[in-house]
């Protein structure tokens, strides 16, 4: 018997996004909508950039956005990296399915994000809208661990967020 065959389609546009976003605190600034619309435009520059590189293009995304706090956040960097802070987003990557769908969660900690933006003197929803795509690219398999990955997905985070009207967030 031969093994069972999971064929792909390419996609017509951008690959289909399952997004849900759940909120542990109150984040009036990063509603629902506004955050789809920023992972919506980092699946896209993916996709734009692994066509560009003749790379199968993933068929759909499926992720879900927490929003949490300071003790979830420092809770959940301690169980599932080992360092016992609140970092300011957190992804679990879970891969591409044989049918062509990535997957994976992104946590965003909303005091440590309020309070770096403070810090680096930018926008809330700037830095918000920056480490959402940086999230995503994580969720779909990017890294920054070595100088050349680190490189290329700098200039993807950059590439996805100057079509969102936003400045180079590596700059000062």
């Amino acid at each position: 018997m031969e093994p069972e065959s999971h064929s792909r389609t390419k996609p017509a546009g951008p690959p289909a996004l399952s997004l849900a976003v759940q909120y542990a605190v109150q984040a009036d600034e990063l509603p629902r909508w506004r955050l789809r619309r920023w992972a919506s435009h980092a699946v896209a520059g993916v996709a734009r950039a692994q066509a560009e590189a003749g790379q199968e293009v993933f068929c759909a995304v499926t992720l879900t956005i927490r929003l949490v706090d300071t003790d979830e956040g420092r809770q959940l960097n301690r169980d599932f990296r080992g360092k016992d802070y609140a970092t300011n987003v957190l992804t679990f990557e879970y891969g591409v399915d044989p049918d062509g769908t990535a997957s994976g969660d992104i946590v965003l900690c909303m005091p440590v994000l309020l309070r770096e933006a403070a810090e680096q003197k930018k926008t809330l929803l700037a830095h918000a809208a920056h480490l959402t795509v940086h999230g995503v690219l994580h969720a779909l398999g990017y890294d920054h661990i070595e100088p050349d990955e680190a490189q290329y997905m700098e200039s993807l985070e950059i590439s996805v967020l100057h079509k969102m009207g936003l400045a180079n967030p590596y700059i000062s």
